[in-house]
């Protein structure tokens, strides 16, 4: 609901959003897609900021889990 509320109000898809969050953070993304229009969709990220509010409403949906494994629990060449 918080990156949905974001996006209508930035005038941008969710993606977008969570994109532009990963880059608030300094993180480097590498988005996916053979799309053309997803691909210029992922690059239009460069028109805005988003508020530091919307940055820490962003960063309390972490819950500290996890959806795949730990990658400091699990030696090279154990994942299939």
């Amino acid at each position: 609901d918080v990156i949905t509320k974001l996006a209508k109000r930035y005038n941008k898809t969710p993606a977008q959003i969570v994109l532009r969050w990963h880059l608030a953070h300094n993180r480097l993304v590498i988005p996916k897609s053979k799309t053309p229009e997803r691909i210029k969709e992922n690059y239009d990220i460069f028109d805005f900021n988003l508020e530091l509010t919307d940055i820490a409403e962003i960063d309390s949906l972490n819950k500290g889990e996890r959806q795949g494994n730990d990658p400091d629990k699990v030696r090279i060449g154990t994942l299939k």
